[in-house]
């Protein structure tokens, strides 16, 4: 009884965190989209509503095609999501980017389910954020591609730093406390594709920074080679 207790408390804490983080994410692409972009889209609550389902719905699609690393454990595995939701916060501003970014993450939830107790969907929403709302913030205080470019870049290296730190102080240990597996059996996950991996901290420099970093370039250059070719399909009428 006081294991099950324990273990709501611990559930019930996540669930809280992870409603707070939320709510400070939205709150900061609030006040980035009214107070520090400068172009606001004049379109309709229901074709931004629909826009937005639609690119949540191929995000979402996009999150069964994954793709494993040689230099990271299993679970590391590369999806190219994040296009969609970039390419959504790109055309309708910060605030649409982030719902767009919650949208494929419960989709995904939905038709999937969670094999990580759902600290992996929370980490997938909340470091694509990272990536997203940082590059969506730059590039509406004026739309041009140096812009654009310039925002992704700074996306891709907050996703990388607070990525990896997060990684290292709270969504590991989370995992290992929720999945109930034993700290030293990820890290040993680690170590079966590279020795040097040891520790919370070395899987985090050897795996998980290399993996963001790929990850927001990659994103980041197919973002930047369909963003026009989907933006004009989108104005016609």
């Amino acid at each position: 009884m006081k294991e099950l207790l324990l273990t709501a408390k611990e559930n019930g804490l996540f669930l809280l965190t992870c409603l707070g983080i939320f709510l400070a994410i939205v709150l900061v692409a609030w006040l980035a989209e009214h107070f520090l972009t400068k172009s606001k889209k004049n379109i309709s609550s229901a074709r931004r509503v629909s826009f937005i389902a639609m690119f949540g719905a191929i995000a979402a699609a996009l999150m069964y095609i994954e793709i494993a690393l040689p230099f990271a454990p299993p679970f590391y595995q590369i999806d190219f999501s994040e296009i969609p939701v970039l390419i959504c916060t790109f055309y309708l501003g910060p605030v649409s980017g982030v719902i767009c970014e919650f949208v494929k993450v419960l989709l995904k939830l939905l038709l999937k389910g969670t094999s990580t107790a759902f600290v992996g969907d929370f980490a997938n929403f909340v470091v694509g954020c990272a990536l997203v709302l940082p590059a969506s913030i730059i590039y509406h205080c004026r739309k041009t591609r140096a812009t654009a470019i310039w925002g992704m870049v700074a996306g891709t290296l907050i996703m990388t730093v607070f990525g990896s730190a997060f990684n290292a102080i709270y969504l590991l240990p989370k995992f290992a406390q929720l999945y109930g597996m034993p700290l030293e059996a990820i890290i040993g996950m680690g170590t079966d594709v590279n020795a040097h991996i040891t520790s919370v901290s070395t899987l985090v420099l050897y795996a998980v920074v290399p993996f963001n970093l790929l990850k927001g370039v990659l994103v980041s250059v197919v973002t930047l080679l369909l963003y026009k070719r989907v933006e004009r399909l989108l104005r016609m009428k």
